[in-house]
């Protein structure tokens, strides 16, 4: 193992392959590439510029496409937006807001009120608590001194 390299000492300058089968050519086929004009390096030449016809044809193509819908899209950025008469969903969400921020208000409002109502319940409350605790001090019991 190792012993021998990997590679060939002497590369082949050329292989051929041979068919088990022989290859024949029809007389016509032969005929015609004989007497035809053309050489590899035209018939490459010509298909280059086939492609190359049918690569710039397919460019214009796209181009123009491209530049229709640049135009359409200018166009509808371009034009004055509608007027609408529809409310939008964020206007629909504002309404709701507004509304419920007044529906807020009132109540707080309706709570207020209540609290000044019991404010004044409250001012009775007090002057009764101060006239009990008037009371207990003008009469003043002997077990209320031990405490």
């Amino acid at each position: 193992m190792g012993s021998g390299s990997s590679k060939p000492a002497a590369a082949p300058t050329s292989q051929v392959w041979t068919s088990e089968t022989p290859v024949r050519f029809s007389n016509g086929l032969v005929d015609s590439l004989q007497s035809s004009p053309e050489t590899d390096s035209t018939r490459a030449k010509t298909l280059e510029l086939h492609i190359q016809s049918r690569v710039n044809s397919e460019l214009k193509r796209l181009q123009e496409q491209a530049a229709k819908e640049y135009a359409e899209l200018q166009s509808q950025i371009s034009a004055p937006e509608p007027e609408k008469k529809e409310k939008s969903a964020g206007d629909t969400l504002r309404e709701l807001g507004r509304e419920s921020v007044q529906n807020d208000v009132k109540e707080l409002r309706k709570k207020l009120e209540q609290r000044k109502q019991l404010a004044g319940l409250d001012e009775g409350v007090e002057k009764a608590k101060s006239e009990v605790v008037r009371c207990l001090r003008d009469n003043e019991s002997p077990a209320a001194g031990l405490l």
